[in-house]
């Protein structure tokens, strides 16, 4: 936003006149500014496959999932409801991951109606419930296992989401039994992992850490046999509030993780074939 003779004015436009025609309070937007970030994210992983998911629930508005769809974005959802709104806005349904705790047996079936691209699983019981869903259907649901890395996030604990005593995900060092008893669900294809250690991150070091323990994992899963064709790489960037704070520029953040991924496939290899990012 800018000043021009006294007007703010965002992307040329004078929001007086937006107010005027609208009325107040009137959220306004740059579609500038998200596609700027958005092909930010883009370019940093350039160097290996990737799909870039926006979080719904950041800002489920219809017009910014529409440009976002467009641009080309993926799409991460908590809830039937953020579906249903990206489905309205144009959203590819192979394009969008199902993550969250609590989803319902409704709301899991609707995902499974609309043929999403898979689904972050919480916990054993979820993983159950949705092969019970998928047989009823006649089809197979692409899993990812949510694993909590034991990682301090060095953000605010309300918004910490990655240390063991967090109830989000499965304890990284009970990832493998898990994997291994879940080969007996026949309508489920577990090709993932997934992971999210918080919200507002200045210090990218413990999502390095998280990336370092992730692929190591990934690989340890690949070899006792598991499909495991894409990582699902969770954490926010945050924003300086305070005085003192600052942030990574968005590129240079992403560009070590991209470092990490890249020296750990070949074009060869499967695994090289559909990494994702969050």
């Amino acid at each position: 936003m800018q000043y021009l003779d006294q007007t703010l004015f965002l992307e040329n436009v004078p929001l007086a006149d937006i107010a005027k025609r609208h009325g107040t309070p009137c959220y306004v937007y740059s579609s500038a500014a998200i596609l700027e970030k958005f092909q930010a994210y883009q370019a940093a992983f350039r160097a290996v496959p990737h799909q870039i998911f926006y979080a719904v629930k950041a800002n489920g508005n219809l017009a910014i999932l529409k440009l976002l769809a467009e641009a080309g974005a993926g799409f991460d959802i908590v809830s039937g409801g953020e579906l249903y709104r990206v489905l309205k806005a144009g959203g590819d349904p192979q394009k969008i991951i199902f993550s969250g705790v609590g989803k319902t047996a409704a709301e899991l079936d609707y995902a499974l109606d609309k043929n999403i691209r898979g689904f972050n699983c919480e916990s054993e019981p979820e993983l159950a419930l949705i092969d019970s869903l998928a047989a009823r259907r006649g089809v197979k649901a692409r899993i990812a296992l949510r694993v909590n890395p034991d990682v301090d996030a060095a953000t605010h604990p309300y918004i910490s989401t990655g240390l063991r005593k967090h109830k989000f995900g499965i304890d990284i060092s009970e990832a493998e039994p898990v994997y291994a008893r879940a080969r007996a669900f026949e309508n489920l294809i577990l090709e993932g992992v997934s992971c999210h250690i918080g919200s507002q991150i200045l210090d990218i070091q413990p999502m390095l850490e998280v990336f370092d323990k992730m692929v190591s994992l990934s690989e340890r899963l690949r070899a006792e046999g598991h499909p495991i064709r894409s990582l699902d790489l969770g954490g926010g960037l945050g924003v300086p509030y305070q005085a003192g704070e600052t942030a990574p520029p968005m590129p240079c953040a992403c560009a070590p993780p991209a470092a990490i991924l890249k020296s750990s496939s070949s074009p060869a290899d499967p695994w090289s074939q559909k990494p994702v990012f969050c």
